[in-house]
Parts: structure tokens; C-alpha cells; sequence
């Protein structure tokens, strides 16, 4: 058996070695067409490999409260400072805080877990640009593809602040906002934080409803605050019930998996 083990071992290790060259040497562009069937197998099989990556690395983490936000506010911004203390907040309900990894509101909800002596992790993605890790982070990985990326922030969350960010928040909020109207996600909380910056953002979504392209009751799926213990009483009493649930109880490790 431990023969057998250490070949398994042996292959995956020169498996992630060749993709990782292969990308190096010849990315293959997924989204601009039809490619050899060859290539466009390899691809599959390793946008699979990627989610069995993240599945092995956040198997064990426990429920989490994922933070989305800008990578590009330094330490001294208002809004670090506020994904500092709701990080440390979570953390001390007993939540895993879970980051994309970077810098800015993500390294700031990932240093006040830590601060609070709470469990912070994050999922990094790999850009033309480098996006390092941050360094408040007890366990990460780095993967290639958004959409990956997306699936192991919503998975192991049963709760979502959304700071103020960019093009790439946006994406995230609506990502999240959308499974949650489409129920494909139970209704977990989602925190929309900071009233003055997404003030344009929820007079579109007034506007929305008003032309009935959305439901009244969609935007009932957001918490809209400014206040820090507001936003914590409201995941509080949302979250903490999800978490009782059977699919957030801890997982049993398995050896032969090398768990």
C-alpha cells in the first residue's frame, strides 16, 4: 500500500510539474475559439486539476466569512482600517476569514483575523502582473482562473461582505448576488459596506426594480450599512445559522488521502 501510495504521489507531483511548464512555455488561450481536440481536453483536465487543488486545500477549513474588496488601498485608508476590524470581529464568532488573497481590503480582513487569534485564509490568483499573497494568511493557494477562484470563495462561505473594489469586486458581488436570486446558493447574508460608495450602484438596482427587470424582493437579499457592529449583528444572526447545519460540520480526515 505505501508502494502504491508514494507512485500516486509520484504522478501528481510530475503532473502539476508539466501543466505548470506547459502554461509557462505555450498558454493556451481557453476563450478565443475552438482549438485541437487534443488541446482543448488538456485544458478540462486541468481546470479539474484546479478545482481538486482548492477542494484538498479547504476540505478542513471550516465555515467561512469571505471578504471581497480593492487589492490597491494601503494601510492608512478608512475602509483598511474597516475590513481590519470586521475581519477581527468574525474571527472572534468563530468563523474562518476568507480573502482572494491580495493585498489591500483582502489583506486587511486577513490581518484582523490573525490579530484576533482566528483562522485566515485566502485563494490568490495569478495575474500578467503578479498578485503576491499577503502576509496575514495561516494557509492559501494561488490559481490560474477566475472562474475556479470564484467557485472555492463561494463554497466554503456561508456569509459575504463586500467592500468598496473595483471592476474585479463587481464581478464577485454580482456573482454572489446572482446565485443567491436564482437560489442556487441558500440566503446567506450578503453585506454591502460603505452607503456612499455604492450609493450609484443601489440607484441602479432601484431603477431595476422600478422597470421590473428585477423582483422587489431582490434586494431584500442585501445588507446595506456604514456600521461596523451593524454588519456584525446582521452575520451574526444570519450565518450562525447556516453554520448549525449538516454540510458545515466538520469533515472526518481520511489517511489513505493523505489528509
Amino acid at each position: 500500500m505505501l508502494i502504491v501510495k508514494r507512485k500516486i504521489a509520484n504522478f501528481l507531483r510530475i503532473t502539476f510539474f508539466i501543466m505548470s511548464k506547459q502554461r509557462k512555455d505555450r498558454d493556451i488561450p481557453l476563450l478565443e475559439g475552438p482549438k485541437r481536440r487534443v488541446t482543448e481536453l488538456w485544458s478540462v483536465i486541468e481546470i479539474g486539476v484546479e478545482f481538486i487543488k482548492g477542494f484538498r486545500q479547504f476540505h478542513f477549513v471550516g465555515p467561512c466569512i469571505t471578504f471581497f474588496g480593492s487589492a490597491r488601498l494601503k494601510d492608512d485608508h478608512p475602509h483598511y482600517q474597516c475590513a481590519r476590524n470586521l475581519g477581527g470581529a468574525v474571527a472572534r464568532m468563530g468563523f474562518t476569514v476568507m480573502t482572494g488573497g491580495g493585498g489591500g481590503i483582502m489583506e486587511a480582513a486577513n490581518r484582523g483575523a490573525q490579530e484576533a487569534g482566528g483562522k485566515s485564509v485566502g485563494c490568490n490568483i495569478q495575474l500578467p502582473e503578479e498578485q503576491n499573497p499577503n502576509p496575514y494568511m495561516d494557509q492559501w493557494i494561488t490559481l490560474e482562473h477566475f472562474y475556479v477562484r470564484k467557485v472555492i470563495l463561494t463554497k466554503y462561505s456561508c456569509g459575504f461582505v463586500i467592500m468598496p473594489g473595483g471592476i474585479g469586486t463587481l464581478d464577485e458581488f454580482f456573482e454572489i448576488y446572482t446565485l443567491l436570486q436564482t437560489g442556487k446558493i441558500q440566503e446567506f447574508p450578503l453585506v454591502l459596506f460603505g452607503n456612499a460608495y455604492w450609493s450609484n450602484l443601489l440607484e441602479q438596482l432601484e431603477d431595476m426594480r422600478s422597470e421590473e427587470t428585477i423582483s422587489p424582493t431582490d434586494l431584500s437579499l442585501l445588507f446595506v450599512t456604514d456600521d461596523t457592529d451593524e454588519a456584525i449583528a446582521y452575520l451574526k444572526d444570519r450565518a450562525n445559522k447556516y453554520r448549525k447545519q449538516a454540510r458545515f460540520q466538520a469533515p472526518r480526515k481520511i489517511r489513505w488521502l493523505w489528509e
